[in-house]
């Protein structure tokens, strides 16, 4: 009789335990397709930033035509930054092909290079006032917001993700799970400081 109440007992702690890590690994993937999810939103506003660019640059063309090194260099940072998308994703950081800090890195490059494009339309009056560039500044304005926002959430899902894995009694699924830390998208040391304009 006591063996078959210790039997009882052993079953249902069984079950028990075997529901928790179920519900618990459930949880943590659940946590990593949000991390996953907001990092496709950032991609998203990202790519539609990278549309906008080659528009906003031949605007300026025609106004300022000898500022050639400038306009170069957004298109090469607009370019870095496109093909440093490839592989950047979050699960790169767990094994992948590429690192999302190079993609920190080069979309820090390319906002440098575009406040010196809009930097050049201060000495261009006629740029100033041109309807196509003030509407291609306001939506890449608009898209930067949107980045922001983007990178905020994504950060956000990154902080409960990463907790979930850190504390107990979940990380005890992480190394069965395969789990691991996910970067945060910081702002790369170039974004932090001011655009220095010199002509």
């Amino acid at each position: 009789m006591t063996a078959l109440i210790v039997l009882g007992a052993v079953v249902v702690l069984v079950i028990v335990f075997v529901w928790w890590a179920a519900a618990t690994y459930n949880a943590l993937v659940k946590a990593r397709t949000q991390v996953d999810a907001s990092w496709a939103q950032i991609d998203v506003q990202l790519k539609r930033r990278h549309s906008l660019i080659p528009n906003l640059v031949e605007t300026v063309k025609g106004y300022a035509a000898h500022e050639r090194g400038t306009l170069e260099a957004v298109i090469a940072a607009r370019n870095a930054a496109g093909s440093s998308a490839v592989g950047a994703g979050p699960a790169a950081a767990t094994g992948g092909e590429a690192d999302p800090a190079r993609r920190v890195q080069a979309e820090g490059m390319l906002t440098q290079a575009l406040g010196r494009l809009f930097a050049l339309a201060e000495a261009y009056p006629d740029l100033k006032a041109n309807q196509n560039f003030l509407q291609l500044q306001a939506e890449l304005g608009a898209t930067e917001e949107k980045i922001a926002y983007a990178r905020q959430f994504y950060n956000s899902a990154v902080q409960t993700y990463n907790q979930r894995i850190q504390t107990l009694p979940s990380n005890i699924i992480v190394g069965v799970g395969g789990f691991r830390a996910r970067p945060y998208f910081e702002a790369a040391g170039g974004e932090r400081a001011d655009v220095n304009v010199r002509f």
